[in-house]
This record gives C-alpha cells, structure tokens and sequence, in this order.
C-alpha cells in the first residue's frame, strides 16, 4: 500500500473529507450538502450566472468590505474615547501616531466604497430581476442590509467630532425632523429632541456610536439569515 493510499484510507481523512472526488452528478450534490462550507452555496449554477459582467462581483465586494470594516472598527475602538473631550484628539493620534494608524483611513475609505457597492449591487440585482420568486425573501434582507449600512455610515459620520461631521449630523437629522406626510417633526422627532434639549450635542458621540454599534450588531444578524436563506434554495 502506498503513502497516499494509507492517508487517503485513515480515519482522519475520512473524518475531513467523507466522500470520493465529485465525479459524476451524485457525488457533486453529496459533497456539497456534507461539506461545512460548501453548503452554503447552491448545489448547481447557470454557467450565464457566474459571468463577471453578470454579477459584476458586488456582492462579494460588499462582503468583503464589511469584514474589512469590521475588523478595522474593532480595532480602532482600542484607541477612540466617544466623548467631545477626546473624541477629534483621539482620531488625530491615530492618524500621527498610532502605529498601522493607516486603518484608520482604510475604515474610511472601505465605508465610502462599500456604500458605493451595495447600491450598486441591488441596482444589479433589480435590472436583471434576481428579485423574483423565489427570492423575494432574500431581496428583503438585501434591502434591511442596505438600509443598516447607509445607517452605520451615518452614524459614523459624527465620530471625528470636527466641523463636518458637526454640521452634517445637524442637517442630517433636521431633514428627519422635517419629512413630509408625518408631520413637521416627523419621525426622527423623539431622537433629535427631548423637551427643548436638541440632541446633537456634546453628548451625541456616545449616542452615535452605540447606535453605530448596534446597526453593526443588527447588520452581522441580518448577514447570517440571508446566508441561511441561500443554503436553503
């Protein structure tokens, strides 16, 4: 018996790959259905559908880009104190002298970029109609996705605690205040304003990066069920 013949018999390898090479169209499906990740994906694709120019790979840019904004922002949070006192001295540390203070501005720039590939994969999604049945559910949590990332780049937008991220929350959530058809302080009314407290304040880096936070939180949620939904088409 040959080296590779002893390993390819081992109970260990048995144990990582438990079925033969994916020869014919039964093994291909079992294969794919036992294996831990490969069963994430459909057991069978149009070859038209893995066209670049089909796909334009926003879907996995998008991906690709929230795992890179969420390592970088969990590491960022080692070094940024969400208050007015620290908060713009902390971002200017980090780009001086922190060292890799670079992730700072890749965290920037993979946010502006990931708001650009996720409109521009739902666009995709809606002119080539990968929206109707059966994907009505997934197009769902697309748009629960798209809707939490436009929210967790706002809500990042006042973290630096600078002149443009001031004047920007504030026209922000005045345009909230002001949406037609519910009212002239429509629905952002409660959040911007207790009493005659405006709450864009001093205070706001920490009601914004808990809010940050939590879209982050709601996003992974949301990430993991569009996942379970794929495997199970």
């Amino acid at each position: 018996m040959s080296v590779g013949d002893f390993i390819r018999n081992s109970q260990v390898w048995k144990s990582i790959f438990r079925h033969p090479a994916p020869r014919d169209r039964r093994n291909r499906v079992v294969v794919m259905l036992t294996n831990v990740f490969l069963h994430l994906h459909p057991i069978r694709l149009r070859k038209s559908g893995l066209r670049v120019r089909y796909t334009w790979c926003m879907g996995g840019l998008t991906f690709f880009l929230f795992l890179a904004e969420t390592i970088t922002g969990l590491l960022l949070m080692f070094y940024y104190r969400p208050t007015a006192e620290y908060a713009y001295h902390d971002i200017v540390y980090l780009r001086a002298d922190v060292a890799l203070g670079t992730m700072r501005e890749i965290h920037r720039w993979g946010a502006h970029a990931m708001v650009i590939t996720i409109w521009l994969h739902m666009m995709r999604v809606f002119l080539t109609g990968a929206y109707k049945p059966p994907r009505e559910f997934n197009w769902g949590v697309g748009v629960v996705l798209l809707v939490l990332t436009l929210l967790l780049s706002f809500t990042g937008y006042l973290l630096p605690w600078d002149q443009l991220a001031m004047w920007a929350i504030t026209v922000g959530t005045n345009m909230a205040r002001a949406t037609p058809l519910l009212g002239h302080e429509g629905p952002g009314a409660a959040f911007i304003k207790i009493g005659d407290i405006s709450v864009v304040h001093s205070a706001s880096d920490v009601r914004f990066g808990l809010l940050r936070a939590a879209s982050w939180a709601r996003r992974r949620s949301c990430a993991s069920t569009c996942c379970i939904a794929w495997a199970s088409r």
